[in-house]
Parts: C-alpha cells; sequence; structure tokens
C-alpha cells in the first residue's frame, strides 16, 4: 500500500513539473508565425510583450498616420464611406483578437496573442488603405 501511494506521488510530482514546464514556455500566437512578424524572434515573454507592445503602437501610428492622409484628400461619400467602414474594422479587429485571446484561456500567451493580432492586423489594415486608396494618394 505504501509503495503504490509513493508511486502516485512520483506521478503526481512528475506532472506537476510537467505542468510549470508548459506554463514557462513562451507561447507564440498564430500571427507570430507570419514572415513579416516584427517579434518572430522573441522568446521570453515578457520580452516579447514589451516587443509587441511597441511594434502594436507603431503600426498603429502608420495607420493613423494614413488614414488621416486618406480622409483629406476624400469629401462627401467617399470620406463618409471611409469612416464608417474604419470604424467597422476596429470593432471587427477587437472581437478578432478578443476572440484570439480566448483562446489562451487565461494563461501567459493570452496577452502577447492579444498583441500580435492587433498589430498584424493593423499592419494589414494599413497596406488595404494604400491600395484601396492608391488613386487618391497620388500627388
Amino acid at each position: 500500500m505504501n509503495r503504490k501511494l509513493n508511486i502516485h506521488s512520483h506521478i503526481l510530482s512528475f506532472l506537476t513539473l510537467l505542468l510549470f514546464l508548459a506554463a514557462a514556455t513562451p507561447c507564440h500566437a498564430q500571427h507570430m508565425n507570419e514572415p513579416d512578424s516584427p517579434c518572430a524572434d522573441v522568446s521570453i515573454t515578457s520580452d516579447l510583450v514589451d516587443c509587441l507592445s511597441k511594434a502594436k503602437d507603431i503600426s498603429d501610428a502608420k495607420l493613423n498616420s494614413l488614414y488621416q492622409r486618406v480622409r483629406k484628400n476624400l469629401d462627401g461619400e467617399d470620406a463618409t464611406h471611409l469612416v464608417e467602414t474604419q470604424r467597422i474594422w476596429i470593432k471587427y479587429r477587437d472581437a478578432n483578437c478578443s476572440a484570439e485571446r480566448a483562446l489562451y484561456d487565461g494563461g501567459t500567451g493570452a496577452y502577447p496573442a492579444y498583441l500580435a493580432c492587433i498589430e498584424s492586423m493593423t499592419r494589414a489594415r494599413t497596406k488595404e488603405l494604400q491600395i484601396t486608396y492608391a488613386v487618391r494618394l497620388k500627388d
């Protein structure tokens, strides 16, 4: 009986160790696998959060700058469509990235996954605006 209890104790200790190792392993969100991801080589979670926060801010600034440039070149219905579309896109981006964050169920990968998603979608939206409004951006 004592030997059985000892084996169960070792198994429980081993499983606990595996759980801690799994929690300490950096988690890369799907967006981190993109070839142009700015933080793909970062593996420590705290460094990843810092890198993604900065990358998100840079992507957001580029999008805002381009959006303002496009907005200044539009009037009437074209301007209204841009504003409405951007508002809808922001709601979609936030909902999509919140859903991705939820996949990590509050684990250490949840926030990096959210940041990576926001950054990636913001970069993609910037490219969309550049392509869609290229005619209006010509000098």
